[in-house]
């Protein structure tokens, strides 16, 4: 994969964080990838549909499921605007996605590289790929942005 294909999905994601946003959300975007076509997509929706699941990347996964017609997604990958939670991190590994690209890191509430560190604990059967960093800047900002005009 090349750069720019990574930023042009990254950047997929990010518009989708910015809708969540626009509508009172912690702004968070996930698409899922299968062959070069995005086949789910998502953004955060738990207040909004009164849903604590209703992650960015539950909702990616849900409709990229319903797209291939399976439960697994063996050979996708998952663009997300941020490092994924342990649920969010369970839903990857019990969907069998392949690939996770992730822009920013979450030291709190992160459960791949922070925390739990889920996809390295001896139960968990399948570990995707993961990679960090593409778009995090944005994303970052984005977030930031969110939180401080909610503690103003």
């Amino acid at each position: 994969m090349t750069l720019e294909t990574a930023r042009h999905y990254a950047a997929h994601a990010l518009d989708l964080a910015r809708k969540a946003a626009a509508l009172g959300e912690v702004p968070v975007g996930a698409i899922v990838v299968h062959k070069g076509q995005i086949i789910g997509q998502g953004h955060n929706q738990p207040r909004a549909l009164h849903d604590p699941t209703a992650h960015a990347e539950i909702m990616a996964i849900r409709e990229a499921c319903a797209a291939l017609g399976s439960d697994r997604l063996t050979g996708c990958a998952l663009w997300v605007t941020l490092e994924p939670c342990a649920m969010c991190a369970g839903a990857i590994a019990h969907a069998r996605i392949a690939h996770l690209h992730y822009a920013a890191s979450d030291p709190k509430g992160g459960a791949v590289e922070h925390g739990p560190r889920l996809f390295h604990q001896p139960t968990v059967l399948h570990k995707p790929e993961v990679y960090a960093g593409v778009g995090e800047e944005e994303a970052s900002v984005l977030l930031r942005g969110f939180f401080a005009a909610r503690r103003a």
